[in-house]
């Protein structure tokens, strides 16, 4: 997936894989706690006016976080290594 097209069931994803809460993210990015929770109840790609999902897909890339299959062909994410360098205050993914 190369433009922003992630779905919900993805950010929600990240989101736990990274550790943060909705209120975390939502400082991280700037984008509101209730956008937040709207995007993540829906399993496909949330509708979004504001380039949010530009920014939300950009600062999960950064903290290692790769977007994978299409919104139509079985989404998911990839845990990996920060890019480059790891934004302010992102816990490291969580290892088992």
């Amino acid at each position: 997936m190369q433009d922003a097209e992630i779905t919900g069931s993805q950010i929600r994803a990240a989101r736990g894989a990274l550790g943060l809460s909705v209120r975390e993210l939502s400082e991280h990015t700037g984008i509101g706690s209730a956008t937040l929770v709207r995007y993540e109840a829906i399993d496909d790609v949330p509708k979004s006016r504001k380039g949010h999902l530009e920014t939300l897909r950009r600062f999960l890339d950064a903290a290692g976080i790769e977007f994978i299959g299409s919104p139509d062909d079985r989404p998911g994410i990839r845990i990996g290594t920060p890019k480059s360098r790891r934004p302010p205050s992102v816990p490291r993914p969580l290892t088992r």
